[in-house]
């Protein structure tokens, strides 16, 4: 079982930047491929980014390229994710995501997320 933590989140103006932690405990989660998701009121979850195991492959939605940047700190168990120049449509709750394959069983697991909340 891994167990993630989200923090970071809070209310900033409209270009304003926030950097989101999220502290994984019970296994590591050096061999998991981690993402950030986010879902806006009324709104499906949709994906923001994501990072392998690795970190040599990183993915953004089109959304946030630019201006969003994931990393991840496996000597610390923790992903991060720096939110800069925000926009209003960036409100919403953002979730950890992690996620392995071990043969031909998936495993994933999420945290309870962090509430981000950009004004005009």
């Amino acid at each position: 079982q891994v167990q993630l933590v989200e923090s970071g989140g809070g209310m900033v103006q409209a270009g304003g930047s926030l950097r989101l932690s999220c502290a994984a405990s019970g296994r590591t989660i050096s061999n998991y491929a981690m993402d950030w998701f986010r879902q806006a009121p009324g709104k499906e979850r949709e994906f923001v980014t994501g990072i392998t195991d690795s970190g040599n492959t990183i993915n953004y939605a089109d959304s946030v390229k630019g201006r969003f940047t994931i990393s991840r700190d496996n000597a610390k168990n923790s992903l991060y994710l720096q939110m800069n120049n925000l926009k209003p449509e960036d409100t919403a709750v953002y979730y950890c995501h992690a996620g392995i394959t071990v043969l031909t069983l998936e495993f994933e697991y999420w945290g309870q997320g962090t509430l981000v909340t950009v004004s005009e």
